[in-house]
């Protein structure tokens, strides 16, 4: 057991220790018991531990603060030890159960690091970026300047706009972020629950955190889908790219530094081996097996 004798001490030492539960008196020299909580929650490392108040403030709009900062339980004195005692078992187990929760969606979500998906959770009540893998951290900042807690503004409107549809289980558009060469691209995967570990959401089917998933891709990639998908040589799928994105001939040789008459000689040998015999039957053939073609949402 330990014993801190103000809110400064009692932040610091359950940031070290890490303690199975918090019992945490309202009244504190410097900061008071529901400012400690508050901090304590905001911290992924303690967001999870139980904190029961034990005070001597027995108004009705105590207990509702402790509530809100993010107390799990309210024991007035005098103490009843044997009560006390019942009252950490309960909460203790509940703790358990939502830390193993936790660690097994923490390891899903940073095995999905290994093959270059990163991920994130954004509070749908106030636009909180909550969680984030490495990876994850590493892309916002290189694509917006954002780290945790705030979510990219472009990232937090295209959730907000399109709650709706995931609502109702309908796979919403993806957003599409560029940088030079390489893009950034989010899908929205689905609600996980909220912060504190718990799956239930508000009856009214709001609330919760959602989880978001992120892939890069550049050209390169895109190039090699391509030409893997139809079996063409390099330079093939740069053409067909090209063709796919709506540029002409003319273009496409400026793009890659050829005459009309060589990308039309590649055109040839593309028709060939995709089986068809014009541009546009080209292009709605690679949109449709190269999923990086497709349009941004």
């Amino acid at each position: 057991m330990l014993v801190a004798l103000d809110g400064e001490s009692a932040i610091r030492r359950a940031t070290q220790a890490l303690p199975d539960v918090i019992l945490l008196d309202a009244v504190m020299p410097g900061l008071d018991g529901f400012e400690v909580a508050r901090r304590l929650k905001a911290d992924p490392a303690t967001a999870l531990i139980p904190i029961i108040f034990m005070t001597g403030l027995t108004e009705t709009e105590h207990l509702v603060a402790a509530l809100d900062a993010g107390g799990v339980d309210y024991v007035t004195k005098p103490i009843k030890p044997r009560e006390v005692m019942a009252r950490m078992g309960v909460h203790l187990r509940t703790a358990r159960h939502a830390r193993q929760g936790a660690l097994e969606r923490s390891q899903a979500r940073y095995a999905l690091d290994a093959f270059g998906y990163a991920t994130i959770t954004v509070r749908e009540s106030d636009g909180r970026l909550m969680w984030q893998t490495p990876l994850a951290r590493e892309l916002l900042q290189r694509y917006c300047g954002t780290t945790a807690p705030d979510t990219p503004p472009a990232v937090l409107q295209w959730l907000r706009r399109h709650l709706q549809d995931a609502r109702a289980q309908r796979e919403p558009p993806r957003l599409t972020l560029d940088h030079g060469p390489r893009r950034l691209t989010f899908r929205l995967h689905q609600r996980v629950g909220d912060q504190d570990g718990s799956e239930a959401i508000e009856a009214s089917g709001e609330g919760g955190d959602w989880l978001i998933v992120m892939q890069e891709t550049s050209d390169a990639s895109v190039l090699e889908a391509i030409g893997q998908a139809f079996g063409l040589t390099a330079r093939e799928a740069e053409v067909l790219y090209w063709v796919a994105k709506g540029k002409i001939n003319r273009d496409i040789g400026d793009i890659l530094g050829a005459s009309p008459a060589t990308v039309k000689k590649h055109l040839e040998r593309i028709y060939a081996k995709l089986g068809v015999e014009t541009r546009t039957a080209a292009a709605a053939m690679a949109i449709n097996r190269v999923p990086l073609l497709q349009p941004r949402g």
